[in-house]
């Protein structure tokens, strides 16, 4: 498919069937990027405890990685490109392009100084001590020394989006996801003749796997055939085109930390009920880290659709295309949700065998399950609203979210005596209230023009 026949179909195409065509990619990489996660933890496992445990206290790190640089700053790269193709200006989503490598380099170097420079306090503070810290210390290292390669690689494949090709970064990441996972092996493992690095081998196989992505997606960038050429800017470097990133990307990522602090939050409340509620609590809510990617499949290309229309002033188009990827997402996560209330040891069950946190798992799930639909609409239209380039509502909806869960929990043991189920229910009403603040915005004026 041309670029001009990719932008007619985004345009004026049959909605189901046009999200349907570009999420396919979106949803094979995500597939890819969760069992290289599992591969991990499995190479790992071989290892022992220790190491276990030293990547788990990564693993929060790893993942704002990955959410960062692919899904909010990505988001932001995604929403400038598609909205300048969309109002028929080529040479701002070129300049888009080259202002997103040079934001792509610089989150690197913050990353790089961030979790190499103090990442033994961050980890110690997560809880690590003795070998599991030196280990962690260690994966750490090399993987955001060399972070550099994921944030060009997504940052990327996001410019490829924002032009509607999901197919070139989904097959680039899925391509290399496969080589990532028996690469890790070996280098952790010591298979081929391999040395056998330990823990740093999952890392190394990482910063490899996500270099040669990288250089993938600047090859189709820089070829004369390009929807969008990455050149240098010909007025040079404008703080308005970095602006335009920005104000979707930094807020993008302020959103993240907003997610992983609810979740934190919750995890200290819950705390007071003792280990296996945490435990309970901690293999629920990893589900919800599941939802995302999901959600990410199809919103990654609601972002690029919402851009292109809005760009377009295709503004009621643009709408209909966000609350039918909404609905599709929120239709798979709800059947999770539905499944897992009502036959939770499904998932608990891939975790552990202890009595007491199977009891707290199953009590989460049974409560919070079923607003998981919620969860996926709110996603998908969090996504589409990076597409319009307007984000203080996905803010707003945030904050909702962890102020009803966080501050309503808290009433519910201390106030109310409602103990578990009151602090679960503030959950699962800080879900709904979540996606309902979203599906709101879409009445505002960055939506209807």
């Amino acid at each position: 498919m041309t670029p001009a026949e990719r932008r007619q179909m985004m345009l004026a195409g049959p909605i189901v069937p046009t999200i349907l065509t570009l999420a396919v990619p979106n949803v094979l990489n995500v597939a890819m990027q969760s069992l290289v996660s599992i591969a991990d933890g499995f190479f790992i496992g071989q290892l022992g405890t220790v190491d276990l445990a030293a990547l788990a206290l990564v693993f929060p790190t790893q993942m704002t990685l990955g959410m960062m640089s692919a899904g909010a700053m990505g988001g932001g790269i995604s929403s400038s490109v598609a909205r300048a193709l969309g109002s028929g200006n080529k040479a701002a989503a070129e300049a888009a392009a080259a202002h997103a490598l040079a934001i792509a380099l610089g989150m690197a170097a913050l990353f790089a100084i961030v979790f190499v420079g103090f990442g033994r306090q961050i980890y110690g503070a997560l809880g690590g001590s003795g070998a599991a810290l030196d280990r962690a210390e260690a994966f750490a290292t090399i993987l955001f020394l060399g972070c550099g390669a994921h944030w060009v690689a997504n940052s990327m494949a996001s410019v490829l989006r924002g032009t509607g090709d999901m197919k070139t970064p989904g097959l680039a990441l899925v391509v290399t996801g496969a080589i990532q996972i028996p690469l890790t092996g070996a280098l952790t493992l010591g298979w081929f003749g391999l040395p056998a690095l330990g823990i740093r081998g999952p890392a190394v196989a990482a910063v490899i796997a996500f270099a040669i992505a990288a250089a993938w997606m600047l090859s189709k960038l820089t070829g004369s055939e390009a929807a969008v050429r990455l050149r240098w800017p010909v007025d040079g470097f404008k703080w308005r085109a970095f602006r335009d990133i920005l104000k979707v990307g930094l807020i993008a990522c302020l959103v993240v930390i907003l997610t992983n602090g609810t979740v934190l939050v919750v995890t200290g409340l819950i705390g007071r009920e003792g280990d296996a509620a945490i435990a309970g609590y901690g293999i629920g809510s990893r589900l919800e880290y599941m939802l995302i990617p999901i959600s990410f499949g199809i919103g990654a290309t609601l972002t690029a659709l919402v851009g292109t229309n809005i760009g377009a002033r295709q503004h009621a188009r643009a709408q209909r295309l966000a609350w039918t990827g909404a609905f599709m997402a929120g239709g798979m996560a709800a059947a999770i949700g539905i499944v897992v209330a009502i036959w939770p040891d499904l998932w608990l069950g891939l975790f552990t065998t202890d009595p007491g946190a199977l009891a707290s798992g199953r009590h989460y799930l049974t409560i919070v399950g079923p607003a998981y639909g919620f969860f996926g609409i709110a996603m998908a239209l969090y996504f589409a609203s990076q597409g319009t380039g307007e984000m203080y509502w996905p803010v707003g909806a945030n904050i909702t979210r962890i102020t009803i869960a966080g501050g309503g929990s808290l009433l519910a043991l201390d106030s109310f005596g409602w103990g578990v189920s009151g602090l679960y229910a503030c959950v699962a009403l800080g879900i709904v209230a979540f996606s309902a603040v979203l599906a709101f915005s879409t009445t505002r004026r960055a939506w209807t023009g």
